[in-house]
């Protein structure tokens, strides 16, 4: 049902077992761009469809042209939490939200002092030699022109990132599952839900406190109990923990 930011600060209040789903939506209000929103990525021009570069075939094959999108479009380093990822911490750090589960990469939810953070996707700020296996910040890849190479052997450094064609970590969905199948409130925001098997984790929430809060429809609208559409941002920085 449609609903009101009202209705959610009720639902908040009354809870202490909060579990929040979120994507993309969730940082393009920090400036992070969307991919599929209509001034998303996937509405811009490249060489190749953004889709065809994030995959592990194309970062094999294509390593210099997979860094040339990658150091443009996906390291924004300067992206500052928004209202929804400071609310999100300040709901943790009251002891009503459990955890966070996102599809991003930016590491935002950190930022703004999220502490339970299960990254579907991986992060920018991880990233390793494939040869050696040494870790390197956001930061080393960001000062490095073309494909970054390890400082110590050589090799060539993967974002730990899970790219198209590649499976997400299991005991990362694992934990997933479980704080979902266990939260008396699941919130869902800034998602078009259209990404799999990420998508798919909803299927494990069995209560009926299922909060959708998105500026556009989803295939799952129908099946939310309480459905908001608007800015996550200032529909989750109204709440009053």
């Amino acid at each position: 049902m449609s609903g009101t930011v009202e209705q959610l600060q009720q639902i908040i209040t009354q809870s202490d077992n909060i579990v929040f789903f979120g994507g993309a939506g969730v940082s393009t209000e920090s400036g992070i761009p969307d991919f599929r929103s209509v001034d998303g990525l996937y509405h811009q021009t490249y060489d190749y469809p953004p889709e065809t570069i994030l995959s592990h075939s194309f970062y094999l094959n294509k390593t210099e042209e997979f860094y040339r999108f990658y150091h443009d479009k996906m390291l924004c380093l300067d992206a500052k939490p928004n209202a929804a990822h400071l609310k999100l911490a300040e709901l943790e750090k009251a002891g009503k939200l459990k955890a966070v589960i996102t599809q991003n990469i930016d590491g935002l939810h950190q930022m703004a002092g999220s502490k339970e953070v299960l990254e579907l996707h991986g992060s920018i700020h991880r990233n390793y030699c494939r040869k050696c296996a040494k870790e390197f910040s956001a930061q080393y890849i960001d000062e490095h022109i073309g494909v970054p190479l390890c400082d110590e052997c050589g090799g060539i450094i993967k974002p730990d990132v899970v790219l198209y064609e590649e499976g997400l970590d299991m005991h990362t969905m694992q934990k997933s599952i479980d704080y979902i199948s266990n939260a008396q409130v699941l919130i869902i925001g800034g998602t078009s839900l259209a990404v799999y098997p990420a998508a798919g984790l909803i299927d494990y929430y069995t209560g009926n406190q299922l909060i959708l809060i998105n500026k556009s429809p989803t295939p799952m609208d129908m099946r939310a109990d309480l459905l908001i559409q608007g800015s996550i941002g200032e529909i989750l920085g109204s709440i009053q923990v």
